[in-house]
């Protein structure tokens, strides 16, 4: 059984991509296969022309792993001085990059601890500290918010919007659907080693399709129940199904019979139903 098989998309300058999967389903192998560190049986992986080995060894890649093995007896700040060596940058800028790299993902009050002191989520912020070090047209997330805090996952689209630039593609593999739909151009949704679909994410968002909706009401349900399509209650919520235009004529008739909205929010998001349909399928 082959790991992934008939696999095509692109990454191109100025995109931020995101290949989102259930376990299994081919996602560390794909990324394996971009940086070189597998070879493909049959069709061919490209960067800017050239086999992926070939193009880092010409330019380098910003990678963070989905697990970084360094040895705990290092100091932070030592660690990212030897991954910087590692990356090729010269020893002049070295202590300059760290010091960017460590102000850019919060961790200056560490920078003296091992790294056997540190919490799950710091070494996760030292891994995409490394990922920062140089600036590199090609930048490869895996699962770059496992093990944050929501403070430091908001933090991390900060961060990836930061590093949108017209020359520079970035691909983000997460498990986090509601991150990859914040900060992704386009998903790719894979499953059983193949492309089960391609999400386009603004677009889809912005499609008008029928969804599933939930409101919230501190009055009125019943008249909600009447005037939207596909409605049942559960306590206090109303769940229906419906395009924007029927969602906004049936809550303002509801309204006009004195119905009061809370909140209205999609049961589910664009990506999360795209990914529920594809991997089910």
């Amino acid at each position: 059984m082959r790991a992934v098989e008939e696999v095509s998309f692109t990454v191109g300058p100025g995109e931020v991509v995101g290949i989102a999967g259930p376990n299994g389903a081919g996602k560390s192998t794909l990324i394996a296969l971009l940086l070189g560190l597998l070879g493909p049986d049959a069709g061919e992986v490209t960067v800017d022309g050239l086999a992926p080995r070939a193009f880092i060894e010409r330019e380098g890649v910003a990678y963070l792993p989905e697990l970084m093995t360094i040895p705990l007896e290092w100091h932070l700040e030592e660690a990212l001085t030897r991954l910087a060596t590692l990356q090729g940058i010269p020893a002049g800028a070295r202590a300059a990059a760290c010091a960017q790299a460590i102000e850019a993902t919060g961790i200056a009050e560490h920078r003296g601890k091992r790294l056997k002191a540190l919490s799950k989520g710091n070494l996760q912020r030292l891994g995409l500290a490394q990922a920062l070090l140089s600036p590199r047209r090609v930048v490869v997330f895996d699962e770059p918010t496992h093990g944050l805090d929501p403070v430091w996952t908001a933090r991390f689209r900060e961060i990836v919007g930061g590093l949108r630039a017209p020359d520079r593609a970035v691909l983000v593999a997460s498990h986090n659907l509601d991150e990859l739909e914040r900060i992704a151009d386009r998903v790719v949704i894979v499953d059983r080693g193949r492309v089960q679909r391609i999400v386009e994410v603004r677009a889809a968002q912005a499609d008008g399709a029928v969804r599933a909706w939930r409101i919230q009401a501190a009055a009125g349900h019943e008249a909600l129940l009447a005037h939207l399509p596909e409605a049942a209650r559960r306590g206090a919520l109303v769940d229906c199904r419906a395009d924007v235009a029927a969602l906004n004529r049936g809550l303002a008739a509801a309204i006009a019979e004195g119905a009061l909205v809370t909140a209205v929010v999609p049961a589910e998001s664009v990506l999360e139903e795209a990914f529920r349909t594809a991997v089910s399928g």
